[in-house]
């Protein structure tokens, strides 16, 4: 059995938490700041250039976004955090509307993986620690994911590599996997992560866009 990835598609952009959907489905959760790459890296994982739609205006949607995978799992963009420009107002909506992802999600029993994404051109940020932060308290499973590695040299990338092994508010973290979306480095680590805490034997198959 394969995931067909020429199956997936958005089930809900929820701007409330009771509009998360109630499929009894596994549910893989992506977190991470505003341009830290989610959409992107969704979009190379599933093989489309527009599943996820990438932000001209980082911020500016705060919606959690349900893309449904073959009937077997979603993939769950939350949205970003960390925009300074972001309106008091709008940033109270999204701390309710994660909050709410945590804690009145009437499936969250099903969330098997929270992909927690760091910029590997800046590191983890204070956001991205207080993130870590809930998850350890949460104990929510969770893995690292650095995005744009193709964006560093050869030095710069062995020096991320180095202090993100030693940065103590990573060591609960099941794994660190570097990634590209524009390369598809890390993509394959990605998908075996996602579907061993999904309990899924199975692998993605389906035609990548060009």
């Amino acid at each position: 059995m394969k995931l067909n990835l020429n199956n997936v598609q958005l089930k809900i952009s929820a701007g409330r938490p009771d509009q998360i959907p109630a499929d009894r489905m596994p549910q893989i959760a992506f977190s991470g700041r505003s341009n830290v790459g989610k959409s992107s890296i969704i979009n190379a994982l599933t093989g489309r250039k527009s599943l996820a739609r990438v932000s001209g205006s980082p911020g500016k949607t705060i919606t959690i976004n349900f893309y449904d995978v073959d009937r077997k799992l979603f993939l769950v963009d939350l949205p970003g955090y960390g925009f300074a420009k972001r309106a008091p107002a709008d940033k109270l909506k999204w701390s309710q509307l994660t909050d709410g992802y945590f804690t009145n999600n009437k499936n969250i029993d099903l969330l098997r993986l929270v992909v927690q994404l760091i910029d590997s051109r800046v590191g983890p940020t204070k956001d991205d620690r207080d993130m870590l932060s809930y998850l350890r308290q949460a104990k929510l499973p969770h893995i690292i994911v650095a995005t744009k590695i193709d964006k560093l040299n050869t030095t710069e990338r062995n020096a991320f590599i180095e202090a993100i092994q030693a940065d103590p508010d990573v060591a609960d973290a099941d794994c660190i996997i570097l990634t590209s979306a524009q390369s598809g480095a890390g993509k394959d680590d990605l998908w075996e992560e996602i579907l061993a805490h999904a309990h899924l034997d199975t692998k993605p198959d389906g035609k990548t866009e060009n």
